[in-house]
Parts: structure tokens; C-alpha cells; sequence
């Protein structure tokens, strides 16, 4: 597959960014897209020029890092899939692929597809957190934990904090990021020794952050790579009402 890829450049996050375009050729269908760019930033260096710079780690759909917008879409064209699991087989030969980072003021860009995503590491110090005491480490069964409230609780953990929700979001809300994390900790007993603040902390540090509000158009729902639901978001705002009238 020969290739144009449309790639955004941006020295640092003051810095007015721009479109570049690069070619590639002879790329294999069975590539994944973090190799391909791999081969980009290989031909860049040959010929003088500086390599893009994006983030990657695992390159196994698990850690979030690779957070791209391919053609305008978080993650490229598939469903339920990280940038790191996207092949070049959904693309045809001799394409125009446009590569862009995130898309939102609390994701300011740190250097071309590179965004700062530390607002979520914050709003998890805010409340995404239970209280337990130290020392050995209880049996499993110890507390006992219905099937479906564990599993339910397991779905919303798989959240990977990627940021494609508040990308695709038409207002850059951090909703089923925020529900998600209180989901995984309202479901267990664990979970309920900060349930009466944790709703409210966690709302207030995403509205400090920067991060606009749901308008429930299930966007975020559709590009999340985990198929985090948007049942979580009305478990948040029962635990934010719950919270409030407990005052």
C-alpha cells in the first residue's frame, strides 16, 4: 500500500500547529497503524527531518496512550478498538490518512499528536480512590460480592482512561470517564466509605479541569475502545444526588 498521511505538527502547546504531508509506501495490509507510523518517523529521520512525536506503550489495547483521531474518528475507523489495534487493512491504497491529536482544552497539545492528559489524574485523586486499612491482605471471599454487581463493577474497571470520550464529545465532557471510575467503586462494599463525597469531588475537579457537560448524545459510548455504557453515567448522577442530600 503506498500512502499520504496528513499528520499534525506543533512544536509545544503555545506554538500555532499545522498540517504536514508525508508519504509511505509499500505497506503491508496486516501492519498496524503504530507500525506504520513507525516506518514514517523511520523515513523522516533518513532524510533530516524531525520525527512525529505521539504516544504509545503497550501497543496491546490496554494502556490508552495511543490516542489518535484518524479521518476524524477517535481511534480510526473500527469499532471497540485502540489506535495501537487499528490495521492498515481498513484503509485502500493510495488513501490520504489525516492524523490528528485529541481535540479539547483540558488535552492541551504537549507536542504534535502528544496531548497532556494529567486533568484525569486528577479528578481520580479527587474521589477515584477506597479507604482500607493496611496490613495483610484479606481472603477473596471474605466479602461476600453478588455476580452481578461484580461484574458490572469489572466492566466499568476496563475503562483505560484512553480520553476518546471527551475527544468525540461535542463538549469535551469527562462523563463516562467520571462514571466509569465511580461505577468500579459504588458497586463494593469497598467503595461506600467514600461514596457520600465521592461523586461530588470528582464533578467538581472535571468542572475545575476544564471539561464541558454531558448532553447525552451517547457519542462517547459509540468511540469508547472498551464499550464503557452509558448506564454508568446515570449510576454518577444517582451517587451525585444521593451525595447532595446527604449534606
Amino acid at each position: 500500500m503506498d500512502l499520504t498521511l496528513k499528520v499534525w505538527r506543533q512544536a509545544n502547546a503555545t506554538a500555532k500547529g499545522k498540517f504536514e504531508q508525508y508519504k509511505v509506501n509499500d505497506i503491508s495490509p496486516d501492519t498496524s497503524f503504530l507500525e506504520m507510523m513507525d516506518v514514517m518517523n523511520e523515513n523522516l529521520i533518513q532524510q533530516g527531518v524531525e520525527p512525529v512525536a505521539f504516544d504509545h506503550d503497550c501497543r496491546e489495547g490496554i494502556c490508552g496512550m495511543c490516542s489518535l483521531f484518524v479521518n476524524g474518528r477517535a481511534h480510526g475507523p473500527d469499532d471497540d478498538i485502540t489506535t495501537c489495534q487499528l490495521h492498515m487493512r481498513k484503509f485502500k491504497d493510495g488513501e490520504t490518512i489525516t492524523i490528528e491529536p485529541w481535540r479539547a482544552a483540558a488535552f492541551p497539545v504537549i507536542k504534535d499528536l502528544m496531548v497532556d492528559r494529567a486533568a484525569f489524574d486528577k479528578i481520580l485523586q479527587a474521589g477515584g480512590f477506597v479507604s482500607v486499612n493496611t496490613g495483610g491482605v484479606p481472603d477473596a471471599n471474605a466479602i461476600p460480592i453478588g455476580k452481578a454487581e461484580a461484574d458490572e463493577a469489572m466492566d466499568a474497571a476496563t475503562c483505560i482512561g484512553c480520553g476518546a470520550c471527551v475527544a468525540t464529545c461535542k463538549n469535551s465532557s469527562a462523563m463516562l470517564f467520571v462514571s466509569a471510575k465511580v461505577s468500579q467503586l459504588a458497586l463494593l462494599p469497598q467503595g461506600k466509605i467514600e461514596a457520600k463525597r465521592r461523586a461530588k469531588n470528582m464533578l467538581a475537579k472535571m468542572d475545575e479541569m476544564g471539561f464541558g457537560s454531558c448532553s447525552n448524545t451517547g457519542a462517547c459510548e459509540v468511540e469508547c475502545p472498551k464499550g464503557i455504557s452509558l448506564a454508568h453515567i446515570a449510576r454518577f448522577n444517582r451517587e451525585f444526588i444521593k451525595a447532595k442530600f446527604n449534606d
